[in-house]
């Protein structure tokens, strides 16, 4: 909440700031997430599509102070994997995210004096996800009220309810255009460090079948153990203690795409620029 009331008043003081110091832009590219259900960095079949809108504010030449709202989808399943093992477990997630961001900007060089430059980015971001998933006759069925692995459930003290709204570490960087005065374009990788191991709700592991059933009802057995919905899949349940996922690495997403930026304001920026508008070296 305190992330996004920021985002809110810096587009208010962006406002009545002097208009050369304020950018607002655009971001779309693919998201992708890495976790429990994935054994690769990059698998193309997973890629989800994501939009965005920022708000910048020039703290200096080289310096930017950024907010941003981002929407985006992420995804996976044990089916696209590799390993038997895995391949057996025929777990899936999915979840819409929403992301409120601010970060800050450092530009190796200086766009008001050159064509291009490289730039980083670190911050503090705050999302909502709420991982489901899907039956076998089409129900969406959301995971956490399940406790898939005994999450809440009496009998298994450390594992605790996870929030649905959580705090992450953006950072990435990238590639910047300046088309002209006041049009800039970023072609740019971003990561997210999470806190949680739950984004596709599998962490640890496997609890007992009859505590789940007692406290959350079938569906919740049948949803944290799917082998048996394969064909010639194994229709016995983990024991309990089995291992489910992997704790010791926690999940995380990333956005790709385009940063598509629009300057407020006619003039010279911050000075820098000469009288025709051009970088005085486009080198």
């Amino acid at each position: 909440m305190k992330l996004i009331l920021s985002f809110f008043a810096f587009t208010i003081i962006g406002i009545y700031s002097p208009a050369q110091s304020v950018h607002f832009g655009i971001f779309g590219g693919a998201s992708a997430y890495n976790g429990d259900l994935t054994q690769k960095l990059l698998q193309k079949n997973l890629l989800h599509a994501v939009v965005g809108i920022t708000g910048n504010y020039e703290l200096g030449d080289q310096f930017m102070l950024r907010a941003g709202v981002t929407m985006s989808k992420l995804g996976a399943a044990d089916r696209y994997n590799v390993d038997s093992t895995t391949i057996k477990r025929n777990l899936s997630f999915e979840t819409s995210l929403l992301e409120f961001s601010l970060v800050g900007e450092y530009y190796l060089l200086n766009l008001y004096n050159r064509r291009y430059s490289p730039y980083a980015f670190a911050g503090l971001a705050v999302y909502h996800y709420n991982p489901y998933t899907y039956t076998t006759t089409g129900e969406k069925v959301y995971l956490r009220p399940l406790s898939t692995e005994g999450q809440g459930v009496s009998g298994y003290p450390t594992r605790k309810v996870y929030p649905l709204t959580q705090i992450a570490i953006p950072f990435g960087g990238g590639i910047k255009f300046a088309i002209n005065d006041n049009l800039r374009i970023g072609a740019e990788i971003g990561f997210r460090k999470l806190f949680t191991d739950y984004l596709d709700d599998v962490s640890s592991e496997y609890a007992n079948p009859n505590d789940l059933l007692a406290a959350k009802g079938q569906m919740a057995v049948d949803l944290s153990y799917r082998g048996d919905e394969l064909p010639g899949g194994d229709p016995t349940y983990p024991a309990k203690g089995a291992q489910r996922g992997g704790s010791d690495k926690k999940d995380y997403y990333y956005f790709g795409g385009l940063h598509l930026t629009y300057r407020l304001g006619g003039e010279n920026g911050m000075g820098k620029r000469n009288k025709t508008g051009c970088p005085t070296n486009i080198y």
